[in-house]
């Protein structure tokens, strides 16, 4: 539906008010009503009785709507000749006990004669439908000027002009089969040669520094952590310094050239235990381990590079809202895992040397390092500080936590704590040349390696495909499409160059990737009908800087590592638990297993509640959980051989999620597992 004139009109030239002063109701309504006499729009002599009959008119019923948006409206004879619109802006919001709970930043000022109800109500309802808009609401709070401001309602008008949606709302465009050879892939470059610029442009803000010193430090400490276990599980022949090579070239390269830049590559358990038993094979095969390796590197780099160009990542449509959902929480539990063990071994080892100090000491610190990251993360809606001291607490709040809590560990140099553990000096771990040789190993080995490079492949693509599907749901509000063909070419490329050079292969990492995406995005706290407070993303700013920028400093690092030392292990168990329970919040599966100790009296008017009996919900929920459990347990405690394996018990989500179609009707496995379900949870 086009917009009506009326609204066209109230941004004309230079008819829009931005950045208006004033804090209350009245001095702000008086602004925008001289701006609109000033303009020509009314005559000086009306002044007073519009004032005077808008906030009459707010005190029968808040004239604030939700989402941030207000329509003080009155109807008087002789004002003007038809319904018109004086449009404001505010720098920051204001209370004005929407219904919503998000504070009123955008006036909408209606005038009009008492005669023309239709057109008012028109002019109402489009004002009401501009409201619900997340990306136009930020456009017009980010627009500098009035043409900026109708360059904003032209994209609102495009984007609603569009053919609708498919009926099938578990497709994703970047999923599609295109029947062509490297069609995706072809089809994923020119997607991102249309936007690449604005890549980086978009990149120079506040919320890039901000991102920048949170992912720099949530990507160092699992390099060094899991380069460490690297090294144990390879007798030495890949350790740290390989790792943290491997994550700043290859996450250079990755933000350079890669079809969805918000996702950060890294080390990841499953890959990091399939390197522990193909190591423990050689060995009990008598064979030099990085030979060895490289060939399964290239084998593995062609599989998914034959997978790139031949649309396999179409398949992923397969992999529903029930696998994403579990594959992104258990990504989540092994950094919480990870937390909790560091943790506790610091209590196991106070039991026997009684150093209870040291323990406690760690305990504080990482709850510390959570809590402070938590509450800061949410001062972005506090009645506390200005707007401008809330923005920046809350994009830098997990920098600021981990700043405080090591400068506390630093001010208490008596209780001795373990600390973030690096080489002194830049080098191979084993002290060999970099480049590895492929062709001292048997010939045999050239192509038995193909065996495992396909499980290799095979966890590698279904980890880079889900995390982007993940990344990309329609709740993260990214708008310049996916590339999941070519990144899955990126990341083989960087598969084979780095086991030529005996580095750590590289893979999606889900949950720092999603804290790249949240350190990145714009949200609103909107009260539910129930009065919760959910967070919204409205938008994000989609660059590759912050990628590029990161990696460069963790390649920076490499000359730093001396001072790797001063900060506590204590501080990054709480930034990963910060991080895991971070990247739980908005997940349908984790409310949906809040409702089981729940009074059902109380349960959140939510759209699957409304819409499938209860027992089918907690069915649903009951198997995604098993599925959950069975997977960490795969992860965390299986044998090494079952660990291998991790990537066929992913790839059974699908038939079992299949299975659900013979317990719960089609409707009500939409509603569960449908693609886009926020749009309707809050609402009636």
């Amino acid at each position: 539906m086009p917009l009506s004139a009326v609204l066209r009109d109230a941004f004309d030239a230079d008819r829009p008010l931005l950045d208006l002063p004033g804090r209350a109701l009245g001095d702000i309504l008086a602004a925008i009503v001289d701006h609109g006499i000033a303009q020509g729009v009314l005559g000086a002599e009306h002044r007073e009785p519009v004032l005077a009959a808008l906030l009459a008119r707010h005190a029968e019923s808040s004239a604030a709507l939700e989402h941030g948006v207000a329509v003080p409206h009155c109807y008087l004879e002789g004002v003007v000749d038809g319904p018109t619109v004086l449009f404001g802006r505010l720098p920051h919001g204001v209370n004005l006990d929407a219904h919503d709970g998000v504070p009123t930043r955008f006036f909408f000022v209606l005038l009009g004669p008492p005669g023309d109800p239709h057109r008012h109500l028109d002019t109402l309802m489009h004002i009401a439908w501009l409201a619900t808009d997340d990306e136009l609401r930020f456009d017009l709070g980010a627009a500098p000027d009035a043409a900026a401001l109708r360059a904003a309602l032209d994209g609102w008008e495009a984007r609603h002009a569009a053919p609708p949606a498919p009926a099938d709302t578990t497709a994703d465009p970047g999923l599609r089969f295109t029947g062509r050879f490297a069609g995706g892939l072809m089809d994923d470059l020119r997607r991102k040669a249309a936007v690449y610029g604005a890549d980086f442009r978009d990149g120079l803000h506040a919320k890039s520094l901000s991102a920048t010193l949170f992912l720099f430090f949530a990507c160092l400490a699992p390099a060094v952590t899991f380069g460490g276990l690297m090294g144990l599980f390879t007798g030495g022949e890949i350790g740290v310094v390989e790792m943290l090579v491997a994550t700043s070239v290859g996450g250079v390269i990755f933000a350079l050239t890669a079809g969805q830049p918000l996702v950060v590559l890294g080390g990841i358990g499953p890959l990091l235990i399939f390197t522990g038993i193909l190591y423990q094979l050689c060995q009990d095969l008598g064979l030099a381990f990085l030979p060895a390796y490289t060939w399964v590197g290239l084998w593995t780099g062609l599989f998914l590079a034959l997978l790139a160009v031949t649309d396999a990542s179409a398949l992923m449509r397969y992999f529903t809202r029930f696998a994403n959902e579990i594959f992104s929480v258990l990504m989540s539990l092994i950094f919480i895992y990870e937390a909790v063990r560091g943790i506790s071994a610091a209590f196991r080892d106070a039991s026997y040397d009684a150093n209870h100090d040291t323990a406690l000491f760690t305990l504080l610190l990482a709850l510390g390092t959570f809590y402070i990251g938590s509450q800061l993360s949410r001062m972005r809606r506090s009645r506390y500080l200005n707007g401008r001291m809330r923005e920046f607490l809350s994009d830098f709040g997990p920098a600021i936590a981990m700043t405080l809590m090591t400068g506390v560990a630093l001010s208490l140099p008596a209780v001795s704590l373990p600390s973030l553990q690096a080489p002194e000096q830049l080098g191979t771990t084993s002290g060999r040349a970099w480049w590895v040789d492929p062709f001292q190993a048997p010939v045999w080995v050239w192509g038995a390696a193909a065996a495992p490079a396909l499980l290799a492949a095979l966890l590698i693509a279904v980890n880079q495909n889900i995390t982007g599907r993940i990344m990309n749901s329609p709740d993260n509000k990214l708008r310049r499409g996916a590339g999941y063909h070519l990144d899955l070419l990126i990341v083989g490329a960087l598969v084979a160059v780095c086991s030529l050079f005996g580095l750590p292969w590289l893979t999606a990492a889900t949950v720092r990737s999603l804290a790249h995406l949240r350190s990145l995005a714009t949200v609103e706290e909107r009260l539910t009908a129930d009065g919760e407070a959910r967070e919204h993303i409205v938008h994000v700013r989609e660059t590759r800087v912050t990628g590029l920028s990161i990696h460069l400093l963790v390649g920076g690092s490499l000359a730093l590592l001396s001072l790797f030392h001063v900060i506590p292990m204590a501080v990054l168990y709480g930034l990963f638990l910060y991080m895991g329970v971070g990247s739980l919040g908005g997940i349908q599966f984790v409310e949906r297993l809040t409702l089981w100790p729940m009074d059902p009296n109380l349960y959140p008017s939510t759209h699957y509640i409304r819409r499938v009996p209860l027992k089918r919900v907690h069915l649903f929920t009951a198997v995604q959980l098993v599925a959950l459990l069975g997977l960490f347990w795969v992860v965390a405690f299986a044998p090494q051989g079952v660990r291998l394996l991790f990537p066929l018990f992913i790839v059974m989500l699908v038939p079992l999620r299949r299975g659900l179609d013979r317990l719960i009707a089609p409707a009500h496995l939409v509603a569960l597992d449908g693609a886009r379900p926020t749009e309707t949870e809050e609402g009636a």
